[in-house]
This record gives C-alpha cells, structure tokens and sequence, in this order.
C-alpha cells in the first residue's frame, strides 16, 4: 500500500486513478508521494520515506529540487497537461491588447449610474478604438506545447506569424503551418513583429531577455504578451517604453508590485492554466507519473532525474538506484550484483548533471545482501527494490 499526500486541493478525476493499492492520507510524515499545486515546499521537512513528487502543472519553483535530490526524492510535472489552456488565453491577451477592452469596461464601469448612459458610450466609445489582428505580424518565441498551438491558432486568424526556437523538437515542429516562417534569433522576432508573444523556460540565457537593449531593437508600438516566466521581462525597462510609447500594451500573466501598478500593462492574475480542463489534465498527468514510478520504477516528466522508462518488469526482479553522476558508477552496480551470481536480463542507465539514474532487470529477486552492497556504493542515494 502506497500512501498519498495532497498539499492542495487536486482534481477530483485525476484522484479517482488511485488503485485500490493507494491511500490518501493528511499526514506528510508517513506519505511516500505528494501531489502539488501552487504550495511553497522550500520549508517543509520532508520525511525520509518520501520517494517522489507530483507537481499538477508545469513550473517548480515552489519545489527544492537539489535538496529533494539530495534525498532520492524524485519530483515531477506535468508539461504540456495545461498548453492549450495557457495558449487560449495567450490568444484572449492578444486582443485585449489590440482592442482597449479593459479599458472600456472601466469606464462603462464608471458610467453605469448615469440615466444618459447610452448616449455616453456612443459619444465616448471612440476612445477605446483599436485594431484588428489579421494581417498583423505575429512573433513566438518559443514553439513548444503553448508557443506551437498559438501560432498555428494566429495562422487561422490571418496573422503573419514567424517562430523563433533553437531548441525545437522534430515532433513540434512537423505540428506547425507550413505557411510559419522559422528564424534564427530573437533579434529578427524584435524587427519584423508588431505583436511578440514569450513562451520560453526560465533559463539564464531568458532571463530579462526583454531588456531595454532588445525593447530598443522593436517597432514603435509593439505589443508584448507574457503568458510565459514573470522574470523573462525587465519590468523597470518595460515601464519606461511603456511610458515613452515604445511598447503600446505590456500583457502579462504574472503581476507583481511593478506590474500592477504600471501605467499600459494588463495584468491578468496567474489564470492561464485556471481552467477545468487544465486542472484535470495535470492531475491526471501527475498521478499517472506517480503510479509509474512507484510500482514500477520508471521516470517521465521528471525535472530533477533524467527521464528513463524499461516498461513493465518481465524479468524476475527490478531494482534502481537514484545515484550521484560518478564515472564508472554503473560499473561497481553490475560487479556487485554478478557478485551474488545474479545475472542481469536488461538495463538502462540514464545522467542529468549531477545527478542519474540506473534500472537492472535481474533473473531472480534480490536478496537482501546485494540491495546492501548496493546502498554502500559511493553516491548512491537511493536503492529500490521493484520486485
């Protein structure tokens, strides 16, 4: 029996793929997996029977994950469960940026009192005149589960759309329009785009890749959406061509004491994967990736553990070993095993940075002498016995 910790509230259809071999239970101490949400894990304590983390959405900032590293706690998310949420609003934030919608509410807000009323709003509607989208030049930065969608969604709509992203997947991109013009840099998304749309992680080489140097390099009155990372925009550099003109409309999905507060930016709060769908296809996702894991040993999705899947054990026995990235690792599991006259059916032995990752199918379950001689290896952080 597995035991299940939630630290937040979790889609009720994704809960009800537990197995009769799972329980729910409110304490930490005693769980051996958490589902996750939006709950700050840094100061938890987590306990030592704790072997994995499901995080029901993509970002993991809320989550140690050296520290659960550290302690063979393998921690998950959920890519892609909540894409076409976050790209339906990305859409939405294009045309409140182009149509000054939000600021027609507020001043019909404003009005709503007045007996004159209807007459106000055709004498005043002016003042919120925009422009449409079509045959507007669209750039992506980004064109993975969200970015991919959006342009193609862009495409439909009559847009202009070029695509920026080194680091694509041959799936991603056999997905795209063929009429979609892939470029080599974000310096050519700044110069052709009147609207720019971020859909990148959070890496040192994004981060504030909007700056006063790449703002500088756009058209007057670019729009910018960021249904992204928070930190992708220098939000001092955003203010200033907010207020110059330079930047027409500033669209984030991630307010702060800045950007709530700035003078051209809307500020949507954190809605892009707040949908039903969107919840139910993380949770989904993460239980699914649970149940994997703990029965039999395999990694998808993981953010701190390489990725590594051997299937359904058919051989007698399973073990695997969460270990630190040292050279000639695998070589000390294999002789410690042989030297128990246990032979190996398959394997596969998988490193991300510091850390990896080895599954052994054996011809007999493992005693408890060899799951020892194990443990003892230099760097090994965690040894599980699967069957």
């Amino acid at each position: 029996m597995y035991h299940i910790h939630n630290l937040n509230k979790i889609s009720p259809k994704g809960l009800a793929l537990w197995t009769e071999d799972y329980q729910t239970i409110d304490n930490l101490e005693q769980a051996e997996a958490v589902l996750v949400r939006s709950a700050n894990m840094h100061d938890l304590d987590l306990p030592d029977n704790l072997l994995a983390v499901a995080r029901a959405g993509a970002g993991v900032n809320n989550i140690p994950l050296t520290s659960c590293a550290e302690k063979g706690i393998v921690v998950f998310n959920t890519p892609g469960a909540n894409a076409n949420s976050v790209m339906e609003l990305s859409l939405c934030g294009m045309l409140l940026s182009c149509r000054d919608v939000v600021g027609g509410i507020n001043w019909v807000q404003s009005i709503k009192g007045s007996s004159e009323i209807a007459r106000m709003v055709e004498k005043g509607k002016s003042q919120f005149a925009g422009h449409e989208i079509r045959g507007k030049n669209l750039g992506v930065i980004g064109l993975g589960a969200v970015g991919g969608p959006l342009a193609n969604a862009a495409r439909g709509l009559g847009m202009n759309v070029y695509g920026c992203d080194p680091f694509i997947s041959i799936e991603a991109a056999w997905h795209l329009d063929s009429h979609i013009v892939r470029v080599n840099s974000r310096d050519e998304i700044y110069a052709k785009c009147d609207i720019i749309s971020l859909h990148t992680p959070l890496l040192d080489d994004t981060r504030q890749m909007i700056s006063a140097e790449a703002i500088s390099k756009m058209k007057d009155g670019v729009i910018i959406l960021n249904f992204a990372r928070d930190l992708l925009v220098d939000d001092d550099a955003m203010a200033q061509a907010l207020a110059s003109g330079k930047v027409a409309r500033y669209v984030t999905d991630f307010p702060n004491e800045k950007t709530a507060n700035m003078p051209g930016c809307i500020a949507i709060p954190h809605l892009g994967a707040s949908t039903e769908e969107s919840e139910d296809n993380c949770a989904r996702m993460a239980v699914n990736q649970l149940m994997n894991y703990l029965e039999n040993g395999n990694i998808v999705n993981s953010v701190n553990y390489p990725n590594c899947d051997m299937g359904l054990c058919r051989a007698a026995g399973r073990i695997t070993l969460l270990h630190r990235n040292i050279p000639n690792s695998l070589g000390r599991f294999t002789s410690a095993i042989a030297s128990e006259n246990v032979n190996i059916d398959g394997l596969m032995n998988k490193s991300r940075g510091e850390y990896a990752y080895t599954m052994l199918d054996l011809d007999r379950h493992p005693s408890a002498e060899v799951v020892e001689h194990l443990k003892s290896i230099e760097g090994v952080l965690r040894v599980r016995v699967i069957k």
